[in-house]
């Protein structure tokens, strides 16, 4: 990765629906070797894809949670069927296996509290081998960014 991938990653994470005449155009290539490294950079699965941030709360999603979870055990049968439930849930936003107090972190969204409740208890508190839950809300986001810090390597 040289100084123009990294600044055509950069430009797309700000911007995913740039031309490639645009881009080409802030990176200073022409459009054709801008278009060819775009592809590279796409096969090379340095980008993943491409999608719109949709204000949660435009979309009637007031609650945004983490989750602590700790399993009973750390058997392969007891973490499948808990990442399967999980991968089943579209309020889990994100799902990471951490060290720490806990065993995982979930970002969970929700309508409201009384959603939250019912998704908490009818849901995730119904799979089985999950010791305990351990529920953070936020209550304010004063920072939101997928844009990760790539430079030249």
């Amino acid at each position: 990765m040289d100084k123009y991938d990294a600044q055509i990653l950069h430009e797309l994470q700000v911007d995913g629906r740039l031309s490639n005449r645009d881009l080409a155009e802030r990176i200073a290539l022409s459009p054709a070797p801008c278009w060819r490294r775009v592809k590279r950079l796409q096969d090379e699965g340095y980008i993943e894809s491409y999608s719109a941030r949709i204000n949660h709360r435009k979309v009637g999603l007031q609650i945004i949670a983490f989750a602590e979870v700790v399993l009973e055990n750390h058997h392969p049968e007891t973490i499948e069927q808990f990442l399967q439930q999980v991968s089943g849930n579209k309020e889990i936003l994100e799902c990471h296996s951490v060290t720490g107090q806990c065993d995982y972190l979930l970002k969970i969204v929700a309508r409201d509290m009384e959603s939250y409740e019912q998704f908490m208890s009818s849901r995730l508190l119904a799979v089985q081998g999950i010791r305990s839950v351990n529920t953070l809300i936020s209550m304010r986001q004063n920072k939101l960014s997928s844009e990760l810090p790539v430079t030249a390597l």
